[in-house]
């Protein structure tokens, strides 16, 4: 209920400041009387495309946060905590970016994420089933994967694409609307009811397929941020531990989390297309032949 409210809370808000943003920049309205004006429809579908992409991204932080209630370490308490925060600062001294925040937070489940505006502004946190259920070397080589996440800057990548791919999304399936609106049912002035039920139609396929593309690159991501973490912790640590992955079944991790975490959900050949993460099967083998 708590992950609910708090996606709700943060899409609304991202809606209402890109309503004002728009308002600002004097964008007319994208339909009229005449049909579509598409200057005001493609400003429109890139200020909340690639906007609410990026509001998300500056807002990872403190939604992660809260979405899984991670305890930020401002001063290690114990020697686990201690060695979580000199491991994590010599990678990032390694990888070339400013010290992470680090946090953790209570799950029996195996996992870790990573998350942040830019590569040195990010948080990486980690399950305390990770610390428990995995060996030093292990969770070395875990936290390795989530400090390239964050060198590589995939936090912004990942917006980016998401971005451009929400605009062509919200500017296609309008256009189709109105096609299917003017050509096929001859509304002559204004728009009818078919160009809505198109638009939502066609922003369900449109999504659907945009979403196909997104998670390739997330899947791809996964792969360079295998062989950071091996650079960092050592490739036999690396692959130890995506073996380790596959034998506990780690359950997934909150969406907007789930692209950064260290696995993610299985499924059939077609649910491969929708998956964030490469089996880690693929990823262990590809590992073993670098």
């Amino acid at each position: 209920m708590k992950r609910l409210v708090l996606f709700l809370a943060t899409n609304l808000a991202v809606v209402l400041v890109l309503s004002v943003t728009l308002r600002l920049l004097g964008v007319e309205p994208y339909l009229n009387q005449q049909g579509l004006n598409l200057n005001a429809l493609l400003v429109f579908a890139a200020v909340f495309g690639f906007g609410g992409a990026f509001i998300s991204l500056a807002l990872s932080k403190w939604t992660a946060k809260r979405a899984v209630g991670a305890q930020v370490i401002t001063e290690p308490t114990s020697p686990e905590e201690r060695w979580l925060v000199q491991t994590v600062a010599r990678q990032a001294r390694a990888a070339g970016i400013s010290m992470p925040e680090i946090a953790i937070y209570e799950s029996p489940e195996v996992n870790a994420f990573a998350t942040g505006m830019s590569k040195n502004a990010s948080l990486i946190a980690v399950s305390s089933g990770l610390l428990q259920q995995m060996t030093r070397e292990e969770a070395e080589a875990v936290l390795g994967h989530e400090v390239s996440h964050a060198a590589n800057g995939d936090m912004v990548t990942m917006a980016l694409i998401q971005g451009v791919v929400n605009t062509f999304v919200m500017f296609l399936s309008r256009v189709i609307g109105h096609v299917v609106d003017r050509v096929v049912f001859r509304t002559e002035n204004g728009h009818g009811p078919a160009f809505f039920v198109t638009l939502i139609g066609a922003e369900l396929l449109l999504g659907i397929l945009a979403s196909i593309i997104v998670l390739w690159f997330s899947r791809q991501r996964e792969f360079r941020a295998d062989r950071g973490g091996a650079e960092l912790a050592g490739r036999r640590q690396m692959i130890a531990a995506l073996r380790r992955l596959a034998s506990l079944h780690p359950a997934p991790l909150p969406d907007k989390m789930a692209a950064f975490g260290i696995s993610g959900t299985s499924g059939g050949r077609l649910m491969r297309l929708f998956r964030t993460h490469p089996p880690l099967e693929e990823r262990i083998a590809a590992l073993e032949n670098a």
